[in-house]
């Protein structure tokens, strides 16, 4: 694991992120940055057994040799990438456990270790780029799902694990030679729904007191001289999955609720969950935590994954940034200190504009397969599924043949300067990994539906990217654009979303100034409510338990009042509404404060 830097300030962020003023963002030119958009663009494999899917989820990523490995559930390998950009992927060896969930590692001396859930064997390897692993403990005692390896920095080596609705996170000491146990099992975190609202499991938290969380997918950073427990909860398969996280003077305990929670959250926006990540730094010093996205529609393991950045503020408080956390972001070449120095201001576009398509699947039906229990489930089909901002709805076209296309108007000609593309696999039977699995396909944009030019040309494409995110050389004026069929490997061309990001040349919207905020006779909900901002296309809700760490985010489009089910009943929490348009960002001016109970 990466060594926690010892000192890291974010100088500045309280007042730069709780600020309640009207103020405009940078437009960053793309020329002179690197971006990308989750979720992560990675080869996600297709499962081996039915129905149809593809899966990547509970991912462990590590700095080796100031390069990244991601080792990813049911992957069938392991990913490689020099800038957290572009990821290839590493086939490995037999002891190598493929096919298995929640891989973690350590480094000792230069060495990697792995572990996966429910393995009895820990393999090692000091040549990751080779594929080529050895098995360092073949009678591994300590045996649970969802382990997480980690070394602290006076040599002493860590286990922790647990995937359960019943049972706690476990904790352990390993010999870092042997791996043998050190010392009897410590029990760690246990759920506690009836206060903390974010471990109910439901989508978006609301009470469901017949139904336990599962407490899992644990990891570990220290960060001055202070322990940082983090957890995953309430189900994978929700939009409300997050990381949670407590915090020792001891890589053991006792642990204690950190003040803000959860510290990964995203329950809203394109691509949703922000649960069982690790959080581990990048070759300048920076914190990133790379977490689990849910689609569960085929199926509950039907599994992304995005990447957040992590600060830690003057108290010591963490915090993963999760704030428009699915549009586009600057991948730094240097130390950042603040989620401003990531945001390119590239605002998204696409939202429900007007769509045309080549033919329509009447409907589609998915199977569905939870836990055993199997049924189909109808789907629309309807073009507007092309953007409408919900990763879990497609579109999908009456056939896979290269005659088929779509077409969208932005409205109005508008600087552009990126695009994403997400195939929906409808109808695709595959199963592993082949080399004939990618997408082909051409995009061409117009400022007047008239005269066309090709922007993107992928019709010799043999990369498989089931969301494609292309980051143009230079932004283009257009209103129009025309995306056109190739090949698909299997079934029909089918889209979740073609989004759009850039400037539309019209004026922010004004500051939401007056809402209410009232807490429910269930204290771990808020309920909130604001008049309508002229020209705000959506608006996000930060709030947090101080007025200068309004850390937590909540996203949403075409409302002006939402219930928020996550909060700690033993809290007091603050508020503030920013809305947002194609033209950018306009910060609240109000700040709403809730008590405890």
């Amino acid at each position: 694991m990466v060594k926690d830097i010892k000192t890291f300030i974010a100088v500045g962020l309280s007042f730069l992120m709780a600020n309640c003023a009207q103020q405009k963002q940078k437009l960053f030119d793309s020329a002179n940055v690197q971006t990308i958009c989750n979720p992560v663009n990675l080869s996600y494999m297709f499962q081996p057994q039915g129905p149809s899917y593809r899966e990547g989820a509970d991912p462990t990523v590590i700095l080796y040799h100031d390069e990244y490995y991601a080792f990813v559930s049911h992957s069938g390998g392991y990913f490689h990438s020099t800038d957290l950009i572009h990821w290839d992927l590493i086939v490995p060896n037999e002891n190598f456990p493929v096919g298995v969930f929640a891989p973690s590692t350590v480094i000792i001396n230069d060495t990697i270790y792995l572990v996966a859930s429910q393995v009895r064997q820990v393999v090692k390897t000091a040549d990751p780029k080779s594929g080529k692993w050895e098995i360092a403990n073949p009678d591994f005692k300590v045996i649970y799902s969802d382990p997480a390896f980690w070394l602290d920095d006076d040599g002493r080596l860590y286990y922790y694990g647990g995937c359960s609705n019943t049972r706690p996170i476990m904790g352990y000491e390993l010999d870092p030679k042997t791996f043998e146990p050190l010392s009897e099992g410590v029990s760690l975190v246990i759920a506690h729904k009836n206060q903390l609202g974010w471990e109910e499991k439901t989508d978006y938290n609301t009470p469901n007191l017949k139904i336990n969380p599962h407490i899992e997918g644990a990891w570990m950073n220290k960060y001055a001289g202070k322990y940082y427990l983090q957890y995953a909860n309430p189900g994978t398969e929700l939009k409300s999955y997050n990381d949670a996280v407590y915090v020792s003077d001891k890589p053991l305990g006792p642990f204690t609720l950190a003040q803000h929670n959860p510290f990964s959250y995203k329950p809203e926006g394109f691509a949703c969950g922000a649960g069982h990540g690790s959080t581990f730094q990048d070759k300048y010093g920076n914190y990133w935590h790379i977490v689990t996205v849910t689609i569960s529609i085929r199926h509950p393991f039907e599994r992304r994954l995005s990447l957040f950045p992590v600060f830690f503020d003057k108290d010591n408080e963490m915090y993963a940034y999760t704030g428009f956390g699915d549009y586009p972001f600057i991948v730094p070449d240097k130390k950042i200190n603040a989620p401003e120095d990531i945001f390119p201001g590239w605002m998204l576009l696409s939202y429900k504009k007007k769509v045309e398509v080549s033919s329509t699947l009447p409907e589609y039906k998915t199977p569905f397969d939870l836990y055993g229990d199997i049924w189909d489930r109808t789907q629309n089909n309807e073009a507007t599924n092309i953007n409408d901002e919900e990763i879990r709805t497609w579109w999908s076209a009456a056939t896979g043949k290269a005659n088929e296309w779509f077409t969208m108007d932005l409205g109005n000609v508008s600087d552009v300067y990126a695009l994403q593309i997400h195939f929906a696999d409808e109808s695709a039977q595959r199963f592993g990994r082949s080399d004939d699995i990618y997408y082909q396909y051409t995009i061409e944009s117009s400022p007047d539906g008239e005269v066309w030019r090709m922007l993107v040309d992928k019709s010799q494409n043999r990369i498989d990217a089931p969301h494609d995110y292309i980051q143009l050389q230079q932004p283009v004026k257009a209103q129009y654009f025309r995306v056109k069929n190739v090949y698909v490997h299997s079934g029909n061309f089918s889209v979740s979303d073609f989004r759009v990001f850039g400037k539309s040349d019209i004026e922010t919207p004004q500051a939401v100034s007056s809402f209410t905020a009232e807490r429910d006779a269930d204290p771990r909900t808020v309920k909130l409510t604001w008049k309508p901002v002229d020209g705000a296309t959506g608006y996000n809700i930060r709030y947090g338990s101080r007025k200068d760490k309004l850390y937590l985010n909540y996203m949403v489009y075409d409302k002006t009042e939402l219930s928020i089910h996550s909060l700690n009943t033993e809290q007091a929490y603050f508020f503030t509404i920013d809305a947002f348009n194609e033209g950018g960002i306009t910060k609240g001016s109000k700040c709403v404060k809730i008590g405890k109970p």
